[in-house]
């Protein structure tokens, strides 16, 4: 997952600094080496956005809204579907009328928490785990978890020559993207189902726990460094066009099949004062979810051009086209499942039990959701209903 677009905006200091910060993500209790719950940032960016040519219909909100302009953050990731198409095909923009959007993009949970609480963006996409460790760690001040936006893409694929059974697993070297993020927890959670035993600081057990950058694991896959890695999409194609095969989906995992890898937060002191705002964002997210659903390959189409735009790099249809089949994108946060993923990292010893209570504020997307005769969608009890 990586960004590499450099307009003028920039949302912190060096990459150095960043890296420092990663490091320094103990965030709950000082037990994380770098609990990021993403890879490390490469680049932060932005430029302006309007509505696209021939964006797809609904008309301009006519109304002033009260600020001039949103800063909103994303990662140049297919996890962030919504992000991408939305802004592409201009449904933010129809939503905010006058209101100019600012854009941020990001490879690392703890750089757009940064920029988050430095007021360098006021609403952005990004994984559950940053999101509850920028919440507990600003003691609930920081941030609102307002919004789903994709569930699944994320899997365990193996050297079929060396693992051909779950079994087979125990013994081998699974690559995963970051002490404690997301996908990390996630393995060290099954591999715990599976009675066997990993130290999770060290990643060294029944199982070998690696963790590598989503960019190096296919080089590592390739060379024999690891035996299978546990990582979201596209990195999981990318192995098994290096010929990996998928061993797992996590979604088997969750019920429903059903988990959040991707939602919405934002700046609590903007929701406080620019809320009109903050609907208009999420009116554009939930006609973008709508428009994806209806309109699948050219919005796959829309995500893989944007990811060129980003990253100089467009996905190949062997790479794009697996990995967008398996995310779903979608308005509920999940809430459950982010909820059962902090359980799982306490669990693993990686982390105290956070403090949720408040993290969700899903009043202004039920408002919007009513509005479009969708049902309410519920914050497990861990916020504003």
């Amino acid at each position: 997952m990586s960004a590499h677009l450099r307009p003028a905006f920039r949302t912190s200091a060096s990459r150095h600094r960043l890296v420092a910060v990663a490091a320094a993500l103990p965030l709950l209790l000082g037990s994380l080496a770098a609990c990021g719950y993403g890879s490390d940032k490469k680049s932060d960016d932005s430029n302006s956005s309007a509505p696209a040519a021939g964006s797809a219909g609904g008309s301009a909100t006519t109304a002033k809204l009260s600020t001039d302009e949103v800063k909103i953050g994303y990662f140049p990731n297919l996890t962030h579907a919504t992000a991408l198409v939305g802004l592409k095909e201009g449904f933010f923009q129809q939503e905010l009328g006058s209101t100019k959007i600012k854009e941020a993009t990001f490879n690392a949970g703890p750089a757009e928490i940064e920029a988050l609480n430095a007021g360098s963006i006021d609403i952005g996409w990004i994984g559950p785990s940053p999101s509850i460790n920028g919440y507990t760690k600003s003691n609930g001040s920081s941030l609102k978890i307002i919004s789903g936006s994709a569930s699944g893409g994320v899997k365990l694929v193996v050297n079929p020559k060396k693992i051909k059974t779950l079994a087979d697993v125990k013994g081998k070297k699974i690559a995963t993207p970051q002490l404690g993020n997301t996908q990390d927890v996630a393995l060290l959670n099954w591999i715990k189902s599976q009675g066997w035993k990993v130290d999770a600081q060290s990643g060294k057990g029944d199982v070998s726990v690696v963790r590598t950058d989503n960019k190096i694991t296919p080089d590592a896959y390739k060379n024999g460094s690891i035996d299978g890695a546990w990582v979201p999409e596209p990195t999981a194609s990318k192995l098994v066009s290096e010929g990996a095969k998928v061993l797992l989906d996590e979604g088997t995992l969750w019920p429903n099949k059903q988990f959040v890898i991707t939602n919405v937060i934002v700046s609590q002191k903007f929701l406080a004062a620019h809320p009109d705002v903050v609907e208009a964002v999420l009116r554009g997210s939930v006609k973008t979810n709508a428009w994806i659903k209806a309109n699948s390959d050219k919005a796959k189409a829309d995500a893989n051009s944007q990811l060129e735009k980003l990253t100089q790099k467009a996905l190949p249809a062997n790479i794009l086209d697996p990995a967008w089949q398996s995310i779903q994108v979608l308005d509920d946060p999940l809430a459950a499942t982010a909820k059962s993923e902090a359980d799982h990292a306490v669990a693993a010893g990686l982390l105290k039990a956070p403090k949720l209570d408040g993290i969700y504020d899903l009043t202004l997307l039920n408002k919007v959701l009513k509005a479009q005769g969708q049902p309410a969608v519920s914050a497990a009890n861990l916020g504003t209903q």
